[in-house]
């Protein structure tokens, strides 16, 4: 740590030293300087010097011509500010999580405060979702148009002994050819034995067009791998070290065991790992082209999805106390595998009256399983579970988008015309701009999928851990296609902030639940669970002075037995920011307060890698005869989790230093983000987010 902090102090002294030599421009949050532009933005090209001139003389392009495209094509820029929604995203998934409790290392997983809602699809996700948080899909992936050269480094430290990284390259080669290319990597030891986090993320990607844009094309390619150990959780003595109860109360025991690696867990020798390769192609060529003179286009495009994904879960010993009996009593090794080939052909027509109508059709090939049939029972009463879903599905569907005086109106919708599945999603909204920082937003959706392929069939070497839910016949043990409506409105109202309300109704929920013998099973509720979800966020400043709020209050009016989240829950940050140092440093520093209602959080499956709902049996036994319950089985949440941080920013440098969970600096721990899992203690982290503009 003091290493860490000489180097930072190096830095930024550096930096001062550096800024205050040079004629700095004072544009409040601009890092780009002395371009020359007309009306339309656009750089005068004549004014660009020589790489090989004198640093001085070089002037960047603007910041306009350094793009990020998302998926569905949407164009943003390259944001080098500091601001308090970028100290949200400062964290291992580069996102806000305000929806997310953290498991107590990084990468070790995350409780959900709300469920999470997955990108759209027509055929079961693969399992293991607990290990997906950080698993880059199609949609995440952002391809670029820079005007030189761009690199970004993102560093943070972790827990004992390890670091995050996350640097991106990319360059046009020319004005029509784009390359990009990146690696997340994640280390961290943790604080507690056995939970160990190694996780990686490569992925490249292309984006090219013709002078004339007539052919487009965009590709890339992602291997992940994503790595635990696993401990499951403080064992029953390792709750008492961790709650300072039963034998281990003293003052003594207490500061002992404030080294959390002193804490016993359950086992020592599991862990499971997720890994994925995919190549993704999307390309197009316009039959008809769009001209000054002519504002009709017509494309015809292809679409190509080639998916490998794996998921292990491996055990020295069997352990049948937590888990049940076992096929062997050495070298637990369970492994699915899915590979999925899918194929689109689309033709999109646009018009400026009409707007942008395509038309999609796909085949896909999918291959999900293991490698032998299984068979259960006694003999003469033997139950086979079968080793393969595997087969093809025909699938066709559109998207609709046009502004109409003032409405953006759009809509997509995509269904399964033939295969052993069937599935299907609609979405649509009109959103309306009234004036600046004012627009109203309606969108309804509807979907029809089966639920993923870990509920409908499962292998391991646990006994228990076997199922089938899945036949190419009518057979009761079918699980039927979860079924899902929403509606929701978004407003935005300048100084009054942004709300978000959606009505969900879920029905045929899927669900893993532990029963009577503490074994986890797939399960499908029978009723209608019914979501009331609003959620405001508003933020002001007064002079130098910021604060920022977000509030979620959910209600489970139907089926809150089976989908349980909080009630409410809170962020709050109280912050300063300001310019020093003759504008060569900016400098954000606050307050961040979380909380969230007591509810029955989900607990962790280690060997499915998925969270389970709590049952009422299983809740009525962790309470005291007195109704109250004990300190390791307590609801989650009830208790605020306070951050202090301090931010800075030194040209295209954004540095970060936090303490998490300050008030448990002051207290015993006694939290928990999981059932048997602790929160994390007080820590300071640090980590930096460095711009390169070559």
């Amino acid at each position: 740590m003091k290493n860490i902090i000489v180097l930072i102090g190096l830095l930024f002294c550096g930096n001062i030293i550096f800024s205050q030599d040079r004629e700095l421009q004072r544009v409040e949050e601009e890092d780009f300087r002395g371009n020359t532009q007309d009306n339309e933005g656009r750089t005068d090209k004549s004014e660009f010097k020589s790489l090989r001139g004198k640093k001085e003389e070089r002037e960047r392009p603007p910041i306009t011509e350094y793009k990020i495209i998302n998926f569905y094509n949407d164009t943003t820029v390259v944001d080098t500010t500091l601001t308090l929604q970028k100290d949200y995203n400062f964290n291992y998934l580069r996102r806000d999580d305000f929806e997310l409790q953290p498991i107590n290392n990084v990468g070790q997983g995350y409780n959900s405060l709300a469920k999470r809602k997955e990108y759209n699809h027509l055929l079961p996700l693969f399992g293991a979702r607990a290990r997906h948080f950080n698993f880059m899909e199609v949609e995440d992936i952002k391809y670029y148009q820079v005007a030189t050269p761009l690199t970004e480094i993102y560093f943070k430290t972790t827990f004992e002994q390890g670091q995050q990284l996350d640097a991106f390259f990319t360059v046009n080669t020319s004005p029509q050819l784009n390359f990009s290319i990146a690696y997340k990597g994640v280390r961290s030891l943790g604080k507690y034995q056995q939970a160990l986090t190694s996780t990686g993320n490569f992925r490249t990607t292309a984006n090219y067009h013709t002078k004339n844009n007539r052919y487009r094309m965009r590709a890339h390619f992602v291997s992940q791998d994503l790595l635990n150990e696993e401990n499951g959780g403080l064992s029953d003595q390792g709750l008492e070290e961790y709650l300072g109860t039963g034998e281990f109360n003293d003052q003594d025991d207490r500061d002992r065991f404030s080294d959390r690696g002193a804490i016993t867990v359950r086992f020592e020798d599991a862990q499971n790992i997720l890994k994925g390769k995919r190549f993704y192609l999307d390309h197009s060529f316009a039959i008809i082209k769009s001209s000054d003179s002519s504002s009709t286009e017509l494309r015809l495009g292809h679409e190509l999805d080639i998916t490998d994904k794996s998921f292990e879960f491996t055990k020295t010993a069997a352990d049948t106390v937590f888990f049940g009996p076992s096929f062997v009593n050495t070298n637990i090794i369970d492994r699915v595998a899915l590979e999925d080939f899918t194929n689109y052909g689309y033709l999109n027509f646009s018009n400026k009256n009409i707007g942008s109508i395509e038309l999609k059709a796909g085949f896909t090939d999918y291959n999900y399983g293991y490698d032998t049939v299984l068979t259960l029972g006694e003999p003469g009463n033997e139950n086979s579970i079968v080793n393969r879903i595997k087969g093809n599905v025909m699938s066709f569907g559109g998207t609709y988008q046009n502004r109409i005086g003032g409405f953006d109106i759009y809509g997509r919708g995509m269904s399964l015309a033939s295969g052993d599945f069937e599935g299907n999603y609609i979405n649509a909204s009109v959103g309306y701009d009234f004036k600046d920082n004012y627009r109203l937003e309606v969108s309804a959706n509807s979907s029809s999928v089966a639920p993923n392929y870990n509920f409908l069939l499962y292998q391991a070497d646990y006994v228990n851990y076997n199922w089938q839910n899945y036949n190419l016949d009518d057979s009761p043990a079918n699980f039927t296609n979860v079924e899902s409506t929403s509606f929701s409105a978004k407003i935005k109202a300048g100084v009054f902030g942004e709300l978000e309300a959606t009505q969900q109704n879920i029905d045929n929920y899927t669900f893993f639940a532990k029963n009577q013998d503490s074994v986890t099973l797939p399960r499908q509720y029978d009723q209608t669970v019914s979501l009331l979800k609003l959620k405001w966020r508003q933020g002001f400043k007064i002079g130098k002075i910021g604060l920022e709020n977000t509030i979620m209050y959910q209600n489970v009016s139907e089926g809150d037995e089976v989908y349980r989240v909080p009630e409410l829950v809170t962020r709050n940050s109280v912050y300063y920011e300001d310019h020093w140092f003759k504008r060569a440093l900016f400098l954000q520093t606050g307050v961040t307060f979380r909380y969230y209602s007591e509810y029955y959080a989900d607990g962790y499956d280690p060997v499915l890698s998925e969270f389970y709902v709590l049952s009422d049996e299983e809740i009525q036994d962790l309470e005291d005869s007195d109704g109250t319950s004990r300190g390791f089985t307590q609801k989650l949440g009830g208790f605020p989790q306070v951050d202090l941080f301090f931010n800075a920013k030194i040209r295209q440098t954004r540095i970060y230093f936090k303490v998490e969970n300050f008030g448990e600096a002051f207290s015993q721990n006694s939290e928990f983000s999981a059932l048997r899992y602790p929160t994390r203690d007080a820590v300071l982290r640090f980590g930096i987010v460095w711009n390169f503009f070559l």
